[in-house]
């Protein structure tokens, strides 16, 4: 046997757009509704969600249940420890937040890597090796590990190019909400100075021919970033969604 294909991590950087989803409700009703509603991938918060780690699974299998959707998922920091869970249940793409250095990139690297590239522990006896069918997984798995990392801060967009180049890198994802805040404009996330932060950032990742992406939960700020450059965006989180919904509902009546 051998690993599971990361469709997401092969798209990224063929030209096609990704639209993706975030899942903060626990549980695996909610990521098994997302898994199959069309989007190219769905993403489980472990940072800003009450989900904890060991909760991932489940959400986990009930997204992968859709075949046409790539599952990524959010530790609550970079943490090898964390990482090393994730890994073992079978994630084969991590969003790491709030990245600022090329230190922290490559720290971020060493914790998806086995020794002696990096410090990522070994067991045999995982959902990731399908329980010890997979051929070969602790010389073959890196090959379908996706690190994607996000830029919050204006100290991580000042060192987007150190960050974006570390090797083992895949991709950038830019939060627009911390990144407001670094910037002295809390919550105003669609200020014109946040959005030509972004816009930068996007271009200069083009320039070096890494992929990007953002939240951007308008969908016409989505729209302008796709437009900009944006490889995978995601469009909406599930629990904004419910809320908004429920608002509308009240205002019918």
């Amino acid at each position: 046997m051998k690993p599971p294909a990361n469709t997401f991590k092969a798209t990224l950087g063929t030209g096609r757009h990704q639209l993706g989803l975030w899942n903060t409700i626990g549980g695996n009703t909610v990521p098994e509704m997302l898994g199959g509603a069309g989007f190219d991938w769905v993403l489980i918060d472990c940072e800003h969600a009450a989900i904890e780690t060991v909760e991932v699974l489940p959400a986990l299998q009930a997204i992968e249940a859709n075949p046409n959707v790539s599952c990524a998922v959010r530790p609550a920091a970079n943490d090898p420890i964390l990482f090393k869970r994730l890994l073992d249940m079978g994630v084969q793409t991590l969003l790491v937040p709030y990245v600022q250095s090329r230190e922290e990139a490559e720290a971020a690297v060493r914790a998806m890597r086995y020794g002696p590239h990096g410090v990522r522990g070994m067991a045999g006896m995982t959902r990731a090796t399908r329980y010890g069918r997979i051929e070969d997984y602790f010389n073959t798995a890196e090959d379908e590990l996706c690190l994607v990392l996000q830029i919050e801060t204006v100290a991580g967009l000042d060192a987007l190019e150190d960050i974006a180049t570390t090797d083992g890198v895949d991709a950038i994802f830019f939060g627009p909400a911390d990144l407001s805040a670094s910037m002295g404009l809390r919550g105003q996330i669609t200020h014109p100075d946040v959005v030509a932060a972004i816009e930068d950032g996007l271009a200069r990742l083009q320039a070096i021919g890494v992929p990007g992406g953002v939240m951007a939960l308008d969908p016409s700020v989505a729209r302008h970033f796709i437009s900009k450059g944006s490889s995978f965006t995601a469009v909406g989180v599930d629990l904004v969604l419910l809320a908004n919904a429920v608002e509308a509902l009240k205002q019918e009546f």
